[in-house]
């Protein structure tokens, strides 16, 4: 004997995507989920060089034209200029991607000179695995070491899950107080990896203050204090 669920039942019966989706989620994959986050911060424009780490991001990039444009640059040097001018002139935080190894450590020079110029731009470089993390794995390299000095904020995400809310702190942290560049490492499993999305832009960051007061007197008593001399 056949017996039909209500609708109702039917929903509550189903497990996966769908029942994922029913609860105000999107299940995707983290490089799927890295761009939705872009949009969702206004991005449209992206600057960058490919390579082995980051193209499970790359090929979800084909699912995003008309949204995402992307501009492939012959050196990841000139990316990374490319999305700092971009920066500068539209007024909105620049994107840059890179591949691990030889990939990222070739955006240094660009970063550098965000971080000097005070320019948002969210740097996106991709890693190894996270089990060859610290392995010597072809194209491995310390990213967050080599650029913690030229950047306001760096991290490395390993889990997808980690990936929005990652993404809404480096644009918060990018565009306030003083701007300038952060960069995003993320593992290549992360990018393939499943998660349940769901997007909210960071707006307060409790260790992280970028709305200090000035004490004008203080000014006025360097100044005076430098006029004397």
């Amino acid at each position: 004997m056949n017996i039909d669920l209500k609708p109702d039942m039917k929903k509550e019966k189903s497990t996966g995507p769908e029942q994922v989706q029913l609860n105000g989620y999107e299940y995707i994959s983290g490089a799927e989920a890295l761009l939705k986050c872009l949009v969702e911060e206004g991005v449209d424009t992206i600057f960058g060089y490919p390579g082995g780490a980051i193209m499970p991001v790359y090929d979800k990039l084909l699912d995003f034209e008309g949204k995402l444009n992307h501009y492939l640059t012959r050196h990841e040097q000139g990316a990374a200029h490319a999305a700092q001018a971009y920066a500068m002139v539209s007024g909105k935080p620049g994107i840059c991607f890179a591949t691990s190894g030889p990939g990222a450590t070739n955006l240094i020079t660009g970063i550098a000179n965000a971080y000097l110029d005070s320019v948002p731009v969210v740097f996106i470089t991709a890693q190894v695995i996270s089990s060859l993390i610290g392995s010597d794995a072809f194209q491995e390299t310390d990213i967050l070491g080599v650029s913690m000095p030229v950047t306001k904020w760096n991290c490395q995400v390993k889990k997808a899950e980690d990936i929005p809310d990652t993404i809404a702190k480096a644009f918060y942290v990018a565009k306030t107080g003083r701007p300038g560049p952060v960069l995003i490492d993320i593992t290549k499993d992360a990018q393939i990896e499943k998660l349940n999305f769901r997007y909210k832009k960071c707006t307060y960051l409790r260790s992280y203050n970028p709305h200090i007061p000035l004490h004008t007197k203080a000014v006025e008593s360097a100044a005076i204090n430098d006029q004397s001399r």
